[in-house]
């Protein structure tokens, strides 16, 4: 879906109105019991634990007394705190805040006595201060507020209503104190804010919910090229395979990875370029390697390379054009994990990027950092690859620190996309895709425990196996497409191991469930 503006969100609510005969009371209800029903399904114990509702006069406020109502509705006893006089709270938000009273008979209204405010390990904050229409510092009491909710003991969690109060919907900025969520429910699409500059530092984890605005609206209203990764985006791809399909009309992904020492690396890439549903896959590794390969998944063909001394691929595979002929017949290359950086072999990749017209490229790992400072020599006017680089080998390649990456991911991933002619995947929390035209998909999948070796190799696999399967569609669709699967996939594992154990062979075994997850979001039986 589309990714809305602060103004064109506002204009999504009134035409859902206007067009649509959706009351504004309605899309507010929908919003407080989506906020509800997200705490109840992720602290199974949340009827026992002390949560607070921080409340504002404006519709954000509005917001937090429909989840109020909610809360108690599911057997919680939630504490609500209205900071204002009642008397300002307008429109919906006072006709909740009447609701709240009539259903509950208490409403606490705030004093500024800094002491009364007090949250403990065992609270679950509800940030419903203020919303999207935020302009300018936030000053006073509120800011207090803010502070108090920062200053929270470990084990309190905060849950921001639509974006954390003091976030500059736009552009992601502070605007003076600004609440640090552990998660961010918001609605309908998430807004630039949520993704931009510093605002992910504030958002935790990123939930988007419909709440009655049809997506066709959100289409419509959009007028910028980025877009959240989420399942009806790659519908497409949930349709079943054809009874009279082959492994030949599914793609043959050849992946060049590996060294001695570095045998893995190839091992995972080619066998996720499998589980993705390449029809045929073929490891093309250093000699030496190639028996640690061959054993590990019969389903895996491989294609021994000429090796260096150091164990490493020579640049004498171009010789007699044998790489050339092993190029030949093949849908997707992915190339880099585990080749190291012998100069030799950074030669060979550098060589590699001359076939570029015959056969989809994506680049990764050490295949990127033979381009280390010299990133202009991947641009080519008529052909286009894929560049798969983390923070680290981005700042390399773009000649800045991996701070200033993190600092604007977006920006700076569109910026090169379109510099060097490439399609652009900076992986990290809410991996970018972007293209050379500006346009971009920010991933809503994955989570910490995949900052582990091994896991971006499963990554370049699936997006090659992918590339093969998928030749006719969109490429940048189906990049993306990959990327979401990848961090499903991680999430999935996730759930069983938790975040330190998990290791990027549990991803690779959680494939399977991740396509059923998604086919099942797409409405496949």
């Amino acid at each position: 879906m589309k990714i809305l503006d602060a103004a064109e969100m506002r204009e999504v609510d009134r035409l859902t109105t206007a067009r649509y005969r959706v009351p504004g009371l309605t899309l507010m209800e929908n919003a407080g019991k989506s906020v509800a029903e997200f705490i109840q399904a992720r602290f199974p114990n949340f009827t026992r634990r002390h949560i607070v509702v921080l409340c504002g006069k404006g519709n954000n406020g509005g917001d937090g007394f429909v989840a109020a109502r909610h809360l108690r509705k599911l057997g919680a006893k939630p504490e609500v705190r209205f900071f204002g006089d009642p008397r300002e709270a307008k429109d919906d938000a006072a006709a909740n805040l009447k609701r709240w009273k009539r259903t509950s008979g208490e409403l606490q209204v705030d004093s500024p006595r800094k002491d009364e405010l007090k949250f403990t390990s065992d609270s679950i904050i509800v940030d419903a201060l203020l919303g999207t229409g935020t302009r300018g510092g936030v000053e006073g009491r509120l800011r207090e507020v803010i502070a108090g909710v920062n200053g929270r003991e470990s084990g309190c969690a905060v849950v921001s209503v639509d974006i954390p109060s003091g976030l500059h919907a736009d552009t992601g900025e502070a605007q003076g104190d600004v609440v640090v969520a552990d998660y961010t429910v918001t609605f309908t699409a998430p807004k630039p804010g949520l993704l931009f500059g510093p605002g992910p530092r504030h958002v935790g984890e990123l939930v988007v919910r419909e709440i009655g605005s049809p997506r066709e609206l959100v289409e419509e209203l959009g007028k910028g090229k980025l877009r959240w990764s989420e399942p009806q985006e790659f519908a497409q791809f949930a349709r079943p395979r054809k009874p009279e399909g082959h492994k030949g009309t599914y793609g043959h992904a050849l992946i060049v990875a590996g060294s001695v020492g570095k045998s893995g690396a190839a091992v995972l890439a080619s066998w996720a370029a499998l589980r993705a549903g390449a029809g045929l896959v073929t490891a093309a590794t250093p000699e030496p390697v190639l028996p640690t390969i061959a054993a590990h998944a019969p389903e895996i063909m491989t294609e021994p390379l000429v090796s260096t001394l150091a164990g490493t691929i020579s640049a004498r595979c171009f010789e007699a054009n044998f790489f050339g002929k092993l190029v030949a017949g093949k849908s997707a290359l992915g190339i880099g994990p585990g080749l190291t950086t012998q100069p030799e072999t950074q030669e060979f990749v550098r060589g590699v990027m001359g076939m570029r017209s015959r056969v989809p490229i994506i680049l990764d790992a050490d295949g990127l950092n033979a381009f280390a400072g010299r990133a202009g020599e991947l641009r080519d006017p008529k052909d286009t690859i894929a560049i798969t680089p983390h923070p680290g080998e981005m700042a390399r390649l773009a000649g800045c620190t991996a701070t200033e990456v993190q600092s604007r991911r977006v920006e700076l991933a569109i910026k090169c996309a379109a510099d060097w002619n490439v399609y652009v995947i900076l992986k990290g929390h809410h991996s970018v895709t972007a293209t050379p035209d500006g346009s971009a998909w920010i991933n809503s999948t994955g989570n910490p425990g995949m900052g582990t070796g091994g896991t971006g190799d499963v990554l370049t696999g699936m997006l090659t196996g992918l590339t093969a399967q998928y030749r006719d569609a969109s490429w940048p669709l189906v990049l993306a497409f990959g990327v979401y699967l990848h961090g499903l996939a991680g999430d999935i594992a996730y759930a069983e191991t938790g975040e330190a154990p998990l290791v990027a062979s549990d991803l690779i075994r959680a494939i399977p469930r991740a396509y059923r997850r998604f086919y099942a979001e797409c409405g496949r039986a």
